[in-house]
């Protein structure tokens, strides 16, 4: 603490200090710490169905200051600065990545990758604040063109630093998707990226690091010392445990950039991102795609079934996920759906036990079919990945958790909700699936969203409002007809 005499006041209440690349160093009077603590505390979305909170040992918060040692995420610093004018105290220091660069500089280097594809100004400007901030969260939705602008950053960088890059993706294969995405740009990626999954090497000369989160986090504090860039993609993931992991052991990785399609409403998700990554930016969205024609076209169809009086009872949330999922006209119903439809049609489900149960009625009308879940090796998913690019008439159904998020399919047409899901993100990013641009996706893709009423009071039509209350904040085109399924 500065001091001017003994007995006089701080110059500042809060000076901020670098520790690392992961933390601040916070110097403040204890009283201020305790108050930084409490503005920094949030509630944890179902906390109370947690066994620590219901045997009390824990009050259902997620602290983002630490008060035993005054330290804070790095990318929360212009919190620091808000939480101190609204408190009117005075406050010194912080940290900036930013670099001196011209914009046309950025412009005459993306220019110069000659690149199969010619990036649109939102991508620009996403790759302009990028490298001008050091750090951030860029955040803009499926099919406009996020990978290119990780490969954008990382062709940058590779002209300035002397150290590797890491790019992290949820699963094997967004590895292979992003290492073939990066040789359909133009550029080497046998000689410059090394894929890591599935217990291949850690280590390797090549520049890039193209891996799985699962591959890394056990991995000691010193591995992560050979990066100077990380580069996260599909970055909502990251506020998981083992994500963090990783993160906190980048000590001296000085330059870090998120991306995603979507983040979390929940304002602890968004301020743990923006602590490990930097500050949001919103590069663009899926309405002014589709107004500009850039991507597909998208219609939804609520498929809302209504049930006998007999079946229509309140049931406990996993009694009636249960129920519906087993429904045998529930389930005909959507086997004919993705059997009647023009061209390929997605179908997601939550459960195993009734994707496979989709699977063998649509088997029984179709041969064009496979079934896709978190087993499926990575060969076998790319194989049905490119069957459906390269082919019309293929029906793939497929959990939310394998296939929401990351698949690249442009020839796709159609997606089905077979499962009720209410989480903003995982809706988003699924029906990203559908919206890419194709020759032959002339009248746009369509979604059928199924939903389930058992007299408006149920838990599963619940969900449905909430994403009709999504479909309505993106301004998506939607209607809605009812189904009664009756034996």
């Amino acid at each position: 603490m500065l001091l001017n005499g003994e007995n006089s006041k701080p110059d500042y209440n809060i000076i901020i200090h670098k520790k690392d690349d992961v933390y601040l160093q916070i110097e403040c009077e204890r009283s201020t710490a305790k108050e930084l603590n409490e503005y920094f505390a949030f509630d944890v979305p179902d906390a109370k169905f947690m066994p620590s909170y219901k045997n009390r040992l824990w009050d259902g918060k997620i602290r983002l200051f630490d008060i035993r040692n005054n330290q804070i995420y790095v990318g929360l610093s212009s919190y620091i600065y808000k939480f101190a004018n609204a408190k009117r105290y005075t406050i010194t220091g912080g940290i900036t990545n930013q670099l001196e660069i011209q914009p046309e500089v950025v412009e005459s280097f993306i220019t110069n990758l000659k690149s199969t594809v010619t990036a649109r100004d939102y991508q620009i400007d996403a790759i302009k604040f990028a490298i001008k901030t050091g750090r951030c969260i860029l955040v803009s939705p499926t099919a406009s063109g996020k990978s290119f602008i990780i490969y954008a950053l990382i062709r940058y960088f590779q002209q300035t630093i002397d150290k590797h890059i890491l790019l992290l993706v949820p699963r094997s294969s967004l590895v292979e998707q992003m290492y073939k995405d990066f040789a359909d740009y133009g550029w080497d990626s046998e000689q410059f990226c090394h894929k890591i999954y599935g217990g291949q090497l850690k280590d390797s000369s090549k520049l890039v690091y193209i891996s799985t989160w699962q591959s890394l986090y056990k991995q000691p504090k010193k591995y992560f010392d050979r990066f100077q860039v990380i580069v996260g993609d599909e970055v909502h993931t990251f506020a998981a445990k083992s994500l963090k992991t990783i993160m906190h052991k980048t000590t001296d990785c000085a330059y870090k950039f998120g991306l995603t399609g979507t983040l979390s409403e929940t304002e602890s998700h968004q301020l743990v991102l923006e602590g490990l990554f930097g500050s949001v930016k919103k590069v663009t969205t899926t309405r002014q795609l589709i107004d500009k024609k850039q991507i597909s076209n998208l219609k939804i169809v609520g498929i809302v079934l209504t049930y006998s009086k007999k079946d229509s009872i309140i049931r406990t949330y996993h009694k009636e996920i249960k129920f519906i999922t087993e429904h045998p006209l529930r389930n005909n119903l959507i086997s004919n759906l993705s059997v009647d439809l023009k061209g390929n049609t997605l179908v997601l489900f939550t459960l195993i036990k009734h994707g496979e149960l989709l699977y063998n009625l649509i088997k029984q009308k179709t041969s064009s079919v496979n079934l896709i879940y978190g087993k499926t090796d990575t060969q076998s998913r790319e194989d049905v990945r490119k069957l459906a690019e390269e082919t019309t008439g293929n029906i793939i159904v497929a959990s939310f958790g394998v296939f929401s998020t990351g698949i690249n399919i442009k020839n796709l047409h159609n997606i089905i909700f077979a499962s009720p899901y209410k989480s903003r993100i995982r809706n988003l990013q699924s029906i990203g699936r559908g919206l890419r641009a194709h020759e032959s996706k002339e009248d746009g893709a369509k979604l059928y969203d199924i939903a389930d009423d058992f007299n408006n009071r149920n838990h599963t039509i619940k969900h449905f409002v909430k994403r009709i209350e999504i479909y309505n904040q993106e301004q998506f085109d939607y209607e809605i007809c009812k189904v009664t399924l009756t034996s």
